[in-house]
């Protein structure tokens, strides 16, 4: 069976046009090594349940890993956090330029639903996915997440203002991604509900760590910038890194007590990610 790492660096779209810096700028910006969480979460839980239909539910993990590059594409512009690395890569706004860096991040944004369209899964199956990856990526998630943490910059919000903040801005994608692997696999209400507030605790844990790292790891550790976060309201700058790190310790408490309540096949899909990330804040 391939792999969804190799899947997706053969599957990098690549339109045909005289225009080169195209697809030089799509190419350059997927090819940057990113951790592939949202889809590995997705497909672990196809794997656990319908093992024959994890290649199937390639495209659809592409889509939400392709969704989730936009989004770092946009966040990254000199607008918003005017980013020069991303990924341990120059940020495409300046290899190329700010025009450039939109538009991607718009072809991106449409390409997912494309990409999940076109998935060979049962019509009402993918109109359920795109529902999920629109709603909580869009106008009542990612983007609102994202409007609060610009217009509140130097503006210090309440532990629980800046918990909605990004809840919406980081969580709901990584909760979305974890319910689509459920519809894929057909489990139903009870489980999807269970495993979305389950993401949504795992996505502000991993907010929370990678405030932490800002302040603890050196930029070629981090793969990005550091220190760019002392106008935000990050957990850092709201509670100080000591209880930053201990506010970090009991969400991760609380995602394990939730996870030990999953039956077997659940929890042997998602250690090993857990495993890896649950407590990278130490």
């Amino acid at each position: 069976m391939q792999s969804f790492d190799n899947y997706f660096k053969e599957n990098i779209p690549q339109i045909e046009t005289f225009y080169s810096d195209y697809n030089k700028a799509i190419k350059h910006i997927l090819s940057a090594k990113g951790k592939l969480f949202r889809p590995k979460l997705l497909l672990s839980i196809v794997q656990a349940y319908e093992p024959l239909l994890l290649e199937s539910s390639y495209p659809v993990a592409m889509a939400v890993e392709i969704f989730h590059t936009y989004s770092l594409i946009h966040d990254d512009l000199p607008a918003m956090d005017d980013s020069p690395l991303r990924r341990g890569e120059p940020t495409l706004h300046t290899v190329y330029d700010e025009a450039t860096a939109v538009l991607i991040g718009d072809a991106f944004n449409t390409y997912s639903f494309e990409l999940i369209a076109n998935s060979p899964f049962r019509e009402d199956v993918k109109i359920k996915l795109i529902k999920l990856l629109a709603q909580n990526g869009g106008i009542g998630g990612m983007v609102l997440g994202q409007a609060i943490d610009l217009a509140y910059e130097n503006t210090p919000l309440t532990l629980e203002q800046a918990e909605i903040l990004h809840i919406n801005k980081t969580a709901k994608l990584i909760a979305a991604s974890m319910v689509m692997g459920a519809v894929i696999a057909g489990l139903g209400k009870e489980i999807e509900d269970k495993l979305y507030q389950f993401g949504l605790d795992l996505g502000l844990l991993f907010q929370v760590q990678d405030d932490i790292i800002d302040v603890t790891l050196s930029e070629k550790e981090a793969g990005k910038p550091i220190g760019n976060d002392e106008d935000k309201n990050s957990f850092i700058n709201l509670l100080g890194l000591e209880k930053s790190v201990e506010y970090a310790d009991n969400l991760a408490k609380k995602i394990e007590k939730k996870f030990s309540q999953f039956d077997s096949k659940l929890q042997n899909a998602l250690r090993g990610l857990l495993d890896k990330y649950l407590y990278r804040h130490r």
